[in-house]
């Protein structure tokens, strides 16, 4: 149980230019002061990750939203109020306030209201935006525990320990930002629930986690099609055809119950020193997508 002492604590970090970890409920944040050029790069450094890859800023009202864009049209609105808090990031034009550091240089920001009560309480007692990626190395995997950040970080940073996030997969990207709405990045959000607001197509735009490799686990990770597995000591996940292998892994067949496993499951394998992960590929319908999207960026 976290504590209003430990809140307090973190924000007055965030606040002073620290970093702070803490959990939502995709995955668990590396949090700055969104505000702070200087502590954003803090962020960066850390991480090690490309300044070129830009960070979504967490609020915890749609006013505080607002606030950092320069325009709210309609559509993000109706968003907001149906999905906030929620796995969602909305991606619009920015106010000067946003430092580029956030963006990567570019006129947009993404922005989401996280569904965790520890990060609510955390920018709300920090009393400002916070720039948060996941709190991992650059390209690993992203973390679904507070031992998951430790073991990326060991003791360099705090870290409000919320227990085990309940989606386990990074948030849908959408953009506002042109005449059309582009889906930058598939999420647990069913995509018939965008579109009926949005209408968004496929795109290409910058967004976070559009690395060509992203959330790879150590352990070399393949995608399963038939009954041929790697060669060695194999650790294998499926949802509908078992192989033998050395370890055998029924996941859950519903994609929230998949992708809520699936990075805490590559965690504990990368742990026991297999050789390789196999994993089945997951069924090509469009409540999959966000987690198909990671095994598939997980294989390359």
């Amino acid at each position: 149980m976290i504590t209003p002492d430990q809140i307090a604590l973190a924000a007055r970090a965030i606040r002073e230019g620290g970093l702070v970890a803490f959990p939502t409920e995709t995955v668990y944040g590396l949090g700055a002061n969104a505000l702070d050029a200087s502590a954003v790069r803090r962020i960066f450094r850390l991480k090690g990750r490309p300044s070129t890859s830009p960070l979504i800023v967490h609020v915890d009202t749609i006013d505080m939203a607002r606030s950092l864009v320069a325009a709210w049209p309609a559509a993000a609105d109706e968003l907001a109020r149906r999905h906030w808090p929620g796995p969602l990031t909305l991606v619009l034009p920015k106010q000067p306030v946003v430092p580029g550091e956030v963006t990567a240089g570019l006129d947009t920001v993404g922005i989401r209201m996280p569904a965790h009560p520890v990060a609510l309480d955390l920018i709300r007692a920090a009393g400002l935006p916070i720039a948060a990626p996941s709190a991992n190395r650059f390209t690993q995997l992203s973390p679904t525990t507070a031992a998951h950040v430790r073991d990326a970080f060991g003791d360099s940073i705090p870290i409000l320990d919320g227990g085990p996030t309940q989606v386990g997969i990074e948030s849908t990207v959408l953009s506002l930002a042109g005449d059309e709405p582009v889906l930058l990045r598939p999420g647990i959000i069913p995509f018939a629930e965008l579109r009926r607001i949005t209408e968004p197509t496929a795109g290409a735009h910058p967004s976070p986690g559009m690395h060509e490799r992203h959330y790879s686990p150590r352990t070399p990770l393949a995608i399963v099609d038939g009954d041929l597995l790697p060669a060695g000591r194999v650790a294998y996940l499926y949802i509908r055809r078992p192989l033998h292998a050395a370890r055998v892994i029924p996941m859950p067949a519903t994609p929230e119950g998949y992708a809520a496993a699936l990075y805490s499951t590559l965690h504990q394998l990368d742990r026991e020193g297999f050789d390789s992960i196999a994993v089945e590929r997951v069924p090509a319908t469009a409540p999959w997508a966000g987690v198909a999207d990671r095994i598939e960026r997980a294989a390359k």
